[in-house]
């Protein structure tokens, strides 16, 4: 049975149909990205249905954006929703939003916020540092490679 919040309103209860619609996606894609361990349905009905919640909605734009806006693959993608200030961060949206709350507790929670979102922008700017490097090394390859191409170039034209 769905508990109902404060404010009688019933939560979101999504069918995979639904969320693939939503985002654009393939239900396929949702599935693969469940056996990757991106995305957990919050539950699954009677019939073993997938239901997802306004959470894992979020979670499916925060996995579509860092593939889209930032290129990264799977891979990268799991790596940064592992990392646990990700998981404050929701948690934290979740209570802040969950009803009211008094004001010293939305001051706690929103440091709590600030604390996370610094630290995973930290993470970030390490990966993004890396990411650079290892673009310089590419670039540093392909001059090398395009000198010695147009070495053998020239030598070849020597030899007719």
């Amino acid at each position: 049975m769905r508990t109902r919040r404060a404010t009688g309103v019933a939560p979101v209860e999504l069918r995979i149909g639904e969320v693939a619609k939503l985002t654009g996606l393939t239900t396929r894609t949702l599935r693969y990205w469940e056996e990757l361990g991106l995305l957990r349905p919050s539950g699954h009905r009677g019939s073993g249905e997938r239901v997802y919640s306004a959470q894992d909605m979020a979670r499916v734009t925060r996995i579509r954006d860092l593939q889209d806006l930032l290129g990264f693959s799977l891979a990268e993608v799991h790596a940064v929703l592992e990392i646990e200030d990700v998981e404050v961060l929701d948690r934290v949206r979740s209570e802040f939003r969950a009803g009211e709350l008094p004001a010293k507790r939305k001051r706690e929670l929103l440091d709590e916020a600030i604390a996370a979102n610094d630290h995973l922008l930290e993470r970030l700017g390490e990966t993004q540092a890396r990411i650079q490097a290892f673009r310089d090394e590419r670039a540093t390859k392909a001059i090398r490679l395009r000198e010695l191409r147009d070495a053998l170039g020239e030598r070849v034209g020597e030899r007719r």
